[in-house]
């Protein structure tokens, strides 16, 4: 994408309802208006909240919010110029239970209060293979217990990925610590209780990697 087309996301995002993109200081101030009051603030009603990490595009968020109008979504990214499609298309079709947030995710305990989220999403992150890079794994320890400080006692972590090798990191971390894994399988395509909406629902990258004939693998945990 042109740097020209970049600008004029930039600049949309700034327009956005849906979109909120508040600095790293205000963050690290503990400052964020909308921490603990997501329902009664943004949502205005009870729903269960639902997280998707690294949303890119939006377009897991988004097919969930289709599918689950009894719940609230908010996909995050730190990539405005990609966030801001997920964010037009749910203006546009008037999506009243979606929002998006550009941002780090390893900040995210800065936007949620404890016990505000049901579920989380993580799709297609990057695995980070190489041993120096564990510290940026979206399912590494420390990540982990960010999400437990934010999900309520019952809540569930989704990851799908095409990464066999993040697939069987995360697997043995669980099993490690002691947490309960409720789902596992390392090609959902080829098993048929996969949950309908962790096969119905393709982003543009999956549809890449089934081309190239990539298993996709799910999980479905809660921590303990």
């Amino acid at each position: 994408m042109g740097s020209k087309n970049k600008l004029k996301r930039f600049q949309e995002n700034e327009t956005f309802s849906n979109l909120f993109q508040p600095s790293r200081e205000e963050l690290l101030s503990d400052t964020f208006s909308l921490k603990g009051r997501w329902q009664q603030d943004y949502f205005k009603n009870d729903k269960p909240i639902v997280l998707e990490l690294g949303c890119g595009k939006g377009e897991y968020s988004l097919g969930l919010s289709e599918r689950f109008p009894d719940k609230n979504f908010i996909g995050i990214d730190i990539k405005g110029a990609r966030i801001w499609r997920g964010a037009k298309t749910a203006l546009q079709e008037k999506r009243n239970n979606i929002a998006f947030i550009r941002m780090q995710i390893e900040l995210i305990e800065q936007v949620f209060a404890p016990g505000e989220v049901s579920e989380i999403w993580i799709t297609f992150p990057d695995p980070q293979i190489k041993y120096k890079r564990t510290k940026h794994r979206l399912t590494n320890l420390e990540f982990l217990q960010r999400y437990k400080n934010i999900l309520t006692p019952d809540g569930l972590i989704h990851l799908k990925t095409d990464s066999e090798f993040l697939h069987g990191y995360t697997i043995g971390l669980l099993q490690g610590s002691g947490h309960e894994i409720l789902y596992a399988h390392h090609d959902i395509y080829i098993n048929t209780y996969a949950p309908e909406e962790v096969v119905s629902i393709q982003t543009f990258y999956e549809k890449q990697f089934l081309a190239q004939g990539k298993p996709i693998t799910y999980l479905k945990f809660k921590l303990k």
